[in-house]
Formats: C-alpha cells, structure tokens, sequence
C-alpha cells in the first residue's frame, strides 16, 4: 500500500499521518508498514532540541495508525473512524531519532461489535523499539462520540 492508498484508507492527514507504507497484509490477521523519521518532523523542533528523540505517544499513534489500516483495507469497514479506547502492556525500548525507518508488525487478537485489539511491535534495524496492545473502536459514518 503506497502513501496515495494509505490516504484513501486512513483518515488522518499531515502532520498526524505516521505511517509512509504498508509492505505485508494479511486481511483481518497481521499487517507490516513503516514510518521514516526524518529531522524536518515539526515534533523535534521542542522535543529536546539538542538531542531529538520521536515522542513516546508518537511512536503509539503510528503503531495504532498501521493497525487501523488492517482493519480499514476490508472493505467492509472503509470509511469508519477508528478511535484508540485503550493502551495495554505498553513498554519502550530504545528511542527512536532522526534517520531512523520505524517498522511496526500488527497482530490481530479480537474484533467484534466494532470493537476490537491488536497486538503491535516496533523495531529499528531488527531491534525492538516498543510494543503495545491497542484497544479500538471503529465509529460508524456519522456516528459521534
């Protein structure tokens, strides 16, 4: 899935797209996409100048947005918005910087009743940056909070 796909899948738009392309799918089981991070991210203008880091919430936006495109690719489910509605068992293991390719492998473990979670991992060059269990909730077109 090629960044004009993914826009056509995800709702989001700069600066919160935080995916660049999906490499692997499998519908409704695992997905593969990745994000490069790149210095000119309006994020690293204040988080730590000095020494830019990717924040933390950032690197779960992105597992989540890779997630989200699993579910969305069904076409079944194209148009819904997808809300987080839960983080579980999440752990940071290594910062992610500047020039640095975020590659996140989605698992699905449930989904029923528009509700659902997915089991994401992050790495950099094979090594594991963070790891998640999302909670989600896809809204109906239309539908409010």
């Amino acid at each position: 899935m090629e960044l004009r796909e993914l826009l056509l899948v995800l709702p989001h738009r700069y600066p919160m797209l935080l995916v660049d392309r999906i490499v692997e799918y499998e519908q409704g089981k695992r997905i593969r996409g990745y994000k490069n991070v790149t210095y000119n991210e309006p994020f690293f203008v204040g988080h730590y100048p000095e020494m830019p880091i990717m924040p933390g919430v950032l690197i779960l936006e992105s597992m989540a947005q890779v997630g989200a495109c699993m579910v969305l690719a069904d076409p079944a489910y194209r148009g819904r918005t997808p809300l987080v509605v839960g983080f579980d068992k999440v752990k940071f293991r290594r910062p992610v910087v500047p020039g640095d390719c975020l590659m996140t492998d989605v698992e699905s473990q449930w989904f029923r009743n528009d509700v659902g979670s997915i089991k994401a991992v992050a790495s950099v060059d094979g090594n594991l940056t963070c790891e998640a269990e999302i909670a989600f909730k896809l809204l109906k077109n239309g539908e409010t909070i």
